[in-house]
């Protein structure tokens, strides 16, 4: 696992802020949010691509690429998956982004602007802006000749490239695939977008608490940035070469909610048919269920949609409080096409270290959301089967099952 985020630039420095509760979000520090009615952000921070990556290929590259890679470094380097040609042409790289290289987009077109320096636009602009930049860069800095490509559904996208590379490894297509997402899009136009849509917390006078999933005073979501990547491999390969394995990954279903293009279906069926179908397909149980990585956004309408969905599907499970709910968004903000990607490392690291972490900023409780939400500190608990749910505009639906690994 590899991790750049607002919580830190490494795995165990975003699972150490995660337990100890902190926060990464606060003023927006990329531009000036003067005229936006939200000015806060979370951020990756003391991120210098010029000495990550050199200076000549992070120029050429879009900052949702660079975090990419940088992640996938660290998780190659943990994984310490053999380097000879035969692994390496069954290994592939499928890495999500909701937008990609937005930030080459937005500078591009600010620089031609009503110039009209069309003849102007550089070379790398297309090969930066591209979503499957990420993975391509990827695959060409490991000599990854597996399945590489990249996968789009909003704020979900993390979560099914995680069901895709599962696929590929069940089908026989790849031995092991580097994957997960990345996304940068803390800028002006993304940023204005949001807040057109009165999507966004406007609590800038107190960033740290503005992200506060399933909170009766929840405003809206705090835009973050970052990346997160997994190595998957098939399992009696990783147990053969010894592997350290954090996490299997059991199964998992994705539903779609045919409702609106940005809000969510107030009957949450997309929500309930993809937990029901990540269920049957892990061959488990609701019962044996004992953590469940919500995608809790700190909206008005999604945290109430998916709250009562896990109801529904868990029923007295997870209304006895035996089901423990969390939204690392509390923490770390939402990562849009990441958001899966960083949610998915926690789920699997809950259940390699025995801690959950919280959902921080709960203080009052929404009498429409009423299971136990781990409030604001991390809690010991041995669990064996976590759940990660991803939910994209579009009404994409997608539940990733992880189960622990005794060895």
């Amino acid at each position: 696992m590899g991790a750049v985020t607002p919580l830190g630039n490494s795995r165990e420095a975003f699972w150490e802020s995660l337990v100890a509760g902190r926060s990464g979000v606060g003023p927006t520090a990329a531009f000036d949010p003067a005229k936006l009615t939200t000015r806060i952000a979370a951020e990756v921070k003391d991120f210098d691509a010029d000495v990550l990556i050199g200076r000549r290929d992070a120029r050429r590259m879009d900052r949702f690429a660079q975090f990419a890679l940088v992640a996938a470094r660290e998780a190659m380097e943990d994984a310490k998956l053999p380097e000879d040609r035969e692994v390496r042409e069954r290994t592939g790289a499928i890495v999500a982004s909701g937008i990609g290289g937005i930030i080459t987009v937005e500078n591009t077109t600010f620089e031609v602007g009503p110039q009209e320096k069309w003849d102007r636009i550089s070379p790398f602009f297309v090969p930066m802006l591209m979503s499957n930049a990420a993975s391509a860069h990827i695959s060409m800095h490991y000599g990854l000749r597996g399945p590489v490509f990249a996968v789009a559904s909003a704020c979900a996208s993390a979560n099914d490239a995680f069901t895709v590379a599962y696929d590929k490894i069940v089908l026989g297509d790849a031995i092991a695939v580097v994957t997960g997402g990345s996304e940068a899009t803390v800028i002006p136009t993304a940023m204005g977008g949001f807040c057109s849509m009165k999507a966004m917390s406007t609590r800038n006078d107190d960033p740290t608490h503005a992200s506060r999933p399933f909170d009766k005073e929840r405003d809206g979501f705090v835009l973050g940035e970052g990346a997160g990547i997994m190595v998957f491999e098939e399992r009696e390969y990783a147990l053969g070469r010894g592997a350290r394995i954090y996490a299997e990954v059991l199964g998992y279903g994705q539903a779609a909610d045919a409702f609106h293009i940005a809000q969510p279906d107030p009957e949450s069926k997309g929500v309930i048919l993809a937990m029901e179908r990540a269920l049957a397909r892990s061959g488990i149980t609701p019962q044996q269920v004992g953590y469940i990585n919500a995608h809790g956004t700190s909206t008005p309408l999604g945290d109430l949609a998916e709250s009562q969905a896990i109801e529904r599907v868990f029923g007295e499970h997870a209304t006895s409080g035996a089901l423990a709910v969390s939204s690392t968004k509390s923490m770390h903000g939402h990562l849009l096409g990441a958001a899966g990607a960083v949610e998915g490392i926690a789920t699997a690291l809950a259940l390699a270290r025995g801690i959950i972490p919280p959902t921080t900023n709960y203080e009052v409780p929404d009498p429409g959301c009423t299971l136990d939400y781990v409030p604001n500190v991390a809690r010991k608990a041995q669990v064996q089967v976590a759940m990660s749910n991803g939910f994209g505009f579009g009404g994409h639906n997608t539940s990733v099952v992880f189960g622990h690994h005794a060895g």
